[in-house]
């Protein structure tokens, strides 16, 4: 008997679980500390009202014998189907329903789309990243790249030519650094996919927050990008499923490798190991495209760019150097009196009662950085920006 050794090749904890175990310490040694997290991006404001009532309805018809639903498709019920593919019409993007897949969430999907392909696989990352990109392909065992996301280039990494990937890792508008990449950077990581026979993996959980216009939200705004890419993403910060869970693949039925089909290939995973997502949960997602559901959304959104307004705005008062915050939920900062992340994790911790995540969590080039998120609660972000202000580090 033998087990996946690969797993022992992973670091002992995840990056999140560290920052709970010591902001729980320090909340033990401190129990008069009003601790303000900007550190794990959970969303605060509730399901939006059109949700709520698709739910309650959807849960009524399960009470019926006349309309109780029970194992969905595999891929989706047709009405989100048929609603995400209207969402991407808006976009002039025109999908096949069944090149849509409907899942619990984009970090599954993120994770489990690596079935359909080969461990020999030479995987291409952004340091920083998101750990779940990493950990991911540690644990299948994949040669793993790494593409330096740097102040120098803003950290919008564009493709080395010298380097070979098979599968390419993108998230824009990024976590956890903001940035978010134009049609023209889109265009040249999309072209090298092509030349190279690669496949890039697009995560959009963070689309809804782009208010510029000119900026793309999806990697099928590019052209040629259906023969190369596979775009994954997620209602838990759109719509704040974090709780509910729901998200969806998108996979061309251009896009194949080694003569196979992935979009075939991706069904035939799903259709074995995994039962679909219940039907109450689908009806809620549904009616985010609704009239009302994308009005009350976007209001939740404004809400919560409004936060990142406050805390940029505190933060460009202090001299402080960052990206993201504009188009993105994520604020990047460079650690003051060059402080490392963990050393500045502490500080804040220590002398304004702040909780956020240190950038060494991301990878090598996260060192020395730090990544706020805007989903607290106004009153919280106030006090987290007041704070920040005050502090005589940050200067």
């Amino acid at each position: 008997m033998k087990i996946n050794s690969n797993y022992l090749m992973l670091k002992d904890s995840y990056l999140f679980a560290n920052i709970a175990k010591k902001a729980s310490e320090f909340a033990k040694a401190h129990p008069e500390a009003k601790l303000v997290s900007l550190g794990i991006g959970d969303v605060t404001l509730p399901l939006c009202d059109a949700v709520v009532k698709a739910m309650q309805s959807a849960i009524l018809e399960m009470g019926k014998k006349e309309t109780f639903r029970g194992y969905g498709p595999y891929p989706g019920y047709d009405f989100l189907r048929e609603a995400i593919k209207g969402y991407y019409s808006g976009r002039n993007v025109d999908l096949d329903l069944d090149e849509i897949f409907v899942s619990d969430g984009s970090k599954s999907d993120v994770a489990n789309i690596l079935d359909v392909f080969s461990s020999d696989n030479t995987v291409l990352i952004p340091d920083p990243v998101y750990p779940v990109y990493v950990d991911t392909n540690v644990m299948a065992g994949r040669r793993i790249h790494y593409v330096n996301a740097n102040m120098e280039n803003n950290f919008l990494p564009l493709p080395d030519e010298s380097v070979k990937a098979d599968l390419i890792y993108i998230c824009s508008p990024n976590n956890p650094t903001g940035a978010v990449y134009n049609h023209d950077q889109l265009r040249v990581w999309v072209d090298y996919a092509l030349k190279n026979g690669a496949v890039i993996l697009f995560d959009a959980a963070y689309e809804a927050f782009i208010s510029d216009e000119t900026l793309p939200r999806s990697i099928f705004e590019i052209e040629g990008a259906k023969k190369c890419a596979i775009e994954l993403c997620s209602f838990s910060k759109t719509a704040g499923f974090t709780g509910v869970r729901c998200g969806y693949t998108v996979v061309p039925k251009d896009l194949a490798v080694d003569g196979a089909s992935i979009n075939k290939l991706w069904f035939r995973r799903q259709s074995t190991k995994f039962n679909g997502v219940p039907y109450v949960i689908q009806r809620g997602a549904a009616a985010v495209f609704s009239k009302d559901g994308m009005a009350q959304i976007k209001e939740n959104i404004g809400y919560y760019k409004e936060n990142a307004r406050i805390i940029a705005e505190a933060l460009r008062a202090k001299g402080v150097h960052f990206t993201g915050g504009e188009n993105s939920p994520y604020i990047w900062l460079k650690c003051p009196n060059n402080m490392t992340s963990w050393e500045f994790f502490d500080y804040l911790l220590d002398n304004a009662n702040i909780i956020g995540t240190p950038g060494a969590g991301f990878g090598q080039n996260g060192e020395g950085f730090f990544r706020m998120t805007s989903f607290g609660n106004r009153e919280d972000i106030q006090t987290a920006a007041d704070r920040l202000r005050n502090l005589d580090m940050m200067v």
